[in-house]
C-alpha cells in the first residue's frame, strides 16, 4: 500500500500506544514520519523498532517554545507537513471535589492547549491539502465519573475541530477528531491507579462493549490512516467514533 506515499507526517506523542501504531501504519503507506515525546530514550526505542523512515525529536505538547522548536528542526529536515496528528495525551482520573489546580493545568495543558498551538505553530508549514487528525475521546460524550477534566479537554478539543474545519477550508486544509472508546495502551497504567484497580475498571468497562473487546491501537491506526489520505479529500470538520458500539448502547452488558 502506498496511500501516503512522499507525503511527511508529524505525531505528537508517537513513541507509544496509539501514536506509534499509527506511526507504523504511516510507514507502511509510503509517509516518512515525524515522532514527538517527553522521553528521550522512548523515542529512541520507537525510532529503532519503526526504522529509518522515522525521526524522533523530544518535545513537550504542553509547551509552546518546545513545539516552536519542533516546528523549526521539522522545517528543516523537511520543508512541509503534510499530516498532522495531534494525538498527545493526558489522563489522570480525578472525582469531582478532589481536583487539584496541577491535575487541571497538566491535563488541559497537553489535551487542549498543546493540541491548539500544536496547530497554530505548524499551520505556515502545512501543505495546500493538508490533513490534520486530532485525536479526542468517547468521554467528551459519555460522562464517566472521575473524567471531569479529561472529558472537558476532549469536548473542547471537538468543538475547536468544528470550527477550525470551517477557517481551514481556503487553504484545503482538512481538520477531523477521532474518538476512541476503551483501547488496549498504557495510558490507564500512566494514570496512578493500582493495578488491581485498572483491572477491574477494564473487566466491568469491556463487558458493556457490544463487541466485547477492548480495541487496538493498530484499530485507531487504520482509521487515522484513512483519514490522512486523500481518499479523505471530502470530509472535514467531522468526528469519528471507534469504540466497539459503547457509544450506541451505553447501558449494555
Amino acid at each position: 500500500m502506498s496511500k501516503l506515499k512522499n507525503k511527511v507526517a508529524v505525531i505528537t506523542g508517537g513513541n507509544a500506544g496509539i501514536g506509534f501504531a499509527t506511526a507504523k501504519e504511516f510507514i507502511a503507506q509510503g509517509a516518512k514520519v515525524v515522532i514527538t515525546g517527553r522521553n528521550q530514550s522512548l523515542i529512541d526505542d520507537a525510532v529503532s523498532q519503526l526504522g529509518s523512515d522515522t525521526t524522533g525529536i523530544l518535545s513537550n505538547a504542553s509547551s509552546v517554545k518546545d513545539t516552536e522548536n519542533l516546528v523549526s528542526k521539522v522545517r528543516e529536515l523537511f520543508g512541509r507537513v503534510d499530516v498532522l496528528f495531534v494525538n498527545a495525551g493526558v489522563f489522570y482520573p480525578t472525582p469531582i471535589g478532589q481536583i487539584t489546580e496541577e491535575g487541571f493545568d497538566e491535563q488541559m495543558g497537553i489535551n487542549f492547549k498543546g493540541a491548539i498551538f500544536t496547530i497554530e505553530k505548524f499551520l505556515p508549514l502545512l501543505s495546500e491539502g493538508a490533513s490534520i487528525i486530532n485525536l479526542s475521546s468517547v468521554n467528551a460524550y459519555t460522562g464517566m465519573p472521575n473524567t471531569a477534566v479529561y472529558a472537558a479537554s476532549k469536548a473542547a478539543l471537538n468543538s475547536y475541530t468544528r470550527t477550525a474545519s470551517t477557517e481551514l477550508a481556503p487553504r484545503k486544509i482538512r481538520i477531523n477528531a477521532v474518538n476512541p472508546g476503551p483501547i488496549a495502551t498504557g495510558i490507564f497504567g500512566k494514570s496512578g491507579l493500582p493495578d488491581d484497580m485498572i483491572q477491574g475498571f477494564a473487566s466491568a468497562l469491556q463487558n458493556r462493549i457490544p463487541l466485547k473487546r477492548f480495541g487496538q491501537p493498530e484499530d485507531v491506526a487504520k482509521l487515522v490512516a484513512f483519514l490522512a489520505s486523500d481518499e479523505a479529500s471530502f470530509i472535514t470538520g467531522s468526528e469519528y467514533n471507534i469504540d466497539g458500539g459503547i457509544m450506541v448502547n451505553p447501558l449494555l452488558g
